[in-house]
């Protein structure tokens, strides 16, 4: 990877004259500096590379991981092990190229995802690319961690207390974003540390749980891995829908070049350096969650296992009911990590756009707005298992695994028919086919679903 990067990043750079490296100067005016340090992506940068890791392990390991054994009932062994590895390798590759690109040219950084499509296609058609399927993908998130939430709230209530009166999803939905109501208003990336590194612990936590607790109830009687669909078609439609929940299990580049837009950087120091050591030790760590609970979670309970592995789970009570509980503040963090840009966006629009002044009311305002957004959609639209399918495919699919491939092309101009240049072709062709294919599923889910659905129930 190191070779591949250097011969493709230099051919680019190289490019730029020597006297546009020598004149790098800020030319930003004051009140330009005043706004980029009040907003949330660019205001703090001196993380360190285990910020990196945690937020990316926040990032990536959430409420996908919980749907990966109900996937692997829908794709089958071979089908299921080969997506899950093939998906791993991918992905890894496509947020180092990310990690390269982030200061690949002298003097500048691309702190957001737009601005590197910006360079890559054009002021315009890059903002028009980017922006909507970032926002899809950041939005999307957080609707179903909203409804990640309540439903494990939910369960924990339930398990702690089987005699309680029942108690509305809708009501733990809205009991989980009062807590963002509230952590909403942390200004930017470093100053919810502490709640990303909580959030990533839990998710380790919870993920061992989920397959240490599959082996403690043991091997179902008369487990089954044959296809569940009664008909060729509700078959292949499981597939499809397979296939995006395990794109929404990889989704943390959405917000991969902000994380590193809070590292500090110098042309002896640049960020890539820790902010690829924090993505190695993210992705160990995700292996680590993904693939136990994946296969585990599938070879105990078949064709039987509920589209959230702790659904299928129901002994030992605390444990389950612990599991939940970390699931909750996991996705609480999850949750403001993809917030973040989403903050940013609306800020950066709202100041530089409209002329708004900076100001802690129009950022109490936005923010609360945008969170009772999600809500409402998360209370009005509960289809956990349809959701990802859909969200998957039609929204991850492109920022996660082909689009990064096509920026790389367009701004390194990799060699025809080089190591670099096929990969990039091969990764493009995969991202393509999943991105049409896994939305189908999602959405027959989401109908199927959404025909014995009553409203706020």
């Amino acid at each position: 990877m190191e070779t591949k990067s250097t011969d493709d990043v230099k051919s680019y750079v190289n490019l730029k004259s020597p006297t546009e490296d020598a004149s790098i100067v800020d030319q930003r005016t004051k009140e330009q500096k005043a706004i980029d340090d009040w907003l949330p992506i660019t205001s703090s940068r001196n993380a360190k590379w285990w910020y990196a890791a945690f937020h990316n392990v926040t990032a990536m390991v959430g409420a996908g991981v919980l749907s990966l054994p109900y996937a692997m009932s829908n794709l089958g062994w071979g089908p299921g092990v080969a997506i899950l590895i093939l998906s791993w390798v991918i992905t890894l590759y496509t947020l180092w190229q990310m990690v390269e690109m982030h200061e690949m040219i002298p003097g500048k950084r691309f702190d957001r995802y737009h601005e590197l499509g910006q360079e890559a296609f054009g002021e315009k058609l890059g903002l028009y690319i980017v922006v909507p399927q970032q926002l899809i993908c950041e939005v999307g998130v957080n609707i179903v961690y909203m409804v990640t939430g309540g439903t494990s709230l939910k369960k924990f209530h339930e398990t702690v207390c089987e005699d309680c009166v029942k108690i509305k999803t809708t009501y733990f939905i809205m009991i989980f974003a009062s807590v963002h109501f509230i952590l909403s208003h942390l200004p930017n990336f470093n100053s919810i540390s502490g709640v990303s590194l909580a959030a990533a612990v839990m998710s380790l936590t919870y993920s061992t749980i989920a397959w240490t607790a599959s082996i403690h109830k043991g091997m179902q009687q008369n487990v089954e891995y044959g296809y569940k669909g009664k008909t060729p078609a509700q078959t292949t439609f499981n597939f499809l829908t397979a296939l995006g929940d395990v794109a929404f299990a990889y989704a943390g580049h959405n917000v991969v070049l902000e994380i590193q837009a809070t590292i500090p950087s110098t042309p002896e120091k640049p960020s890539k350096g820790p902010m690829w050591k924090g993505v190695v030790v993210a992705y160990i760590v995700v292996a680590l969650c993904y693939f136990p609970v994946a296969l585990i979670g599938y070879y105990m309970f078949g064709n039987n296992v509920a589209d959230n592995v702790l659904i299928s789970l129901e002994r030992p009570k605390w444990l389950i009911a612990a599991a939940n509980m970390f699931v909750v503040i996991h996705v609480i963090g999850s949750y403001q990590i993809y917030a973040m840009p989403v903050f940013d966006m609306l800020e950066t629009l709202l100041v530089k756009k409209l002329k708004f002044k900076p100001s802690r009311v129009l950022r109490f305002v936005t923010r609360n707005v945008y969170v009772a957004f999600t809500m409402f959609v998360g209370i009005t639209f509960p289809f956990f298992g349809g959701l990802l399918g859909f969200f998957g495919g039609f929204a991850f699919a492109p920022t996660t695994y082909f689009l990064p491939c096509i920026i790389w092309l367009a701004i390194c101009k990799p060699k025809k028919f080089s190591l670099s240049w096929c990969t990039n072709w091969i990764c493009i062709f995969l991202g393509l086919c999943l991105m049409i294919l896994s939305p189908i599923g999602g959405l027959q889910n989401i109908i199927k679903q959404a025909k014995d659905y009553k409203f706020y129930n």
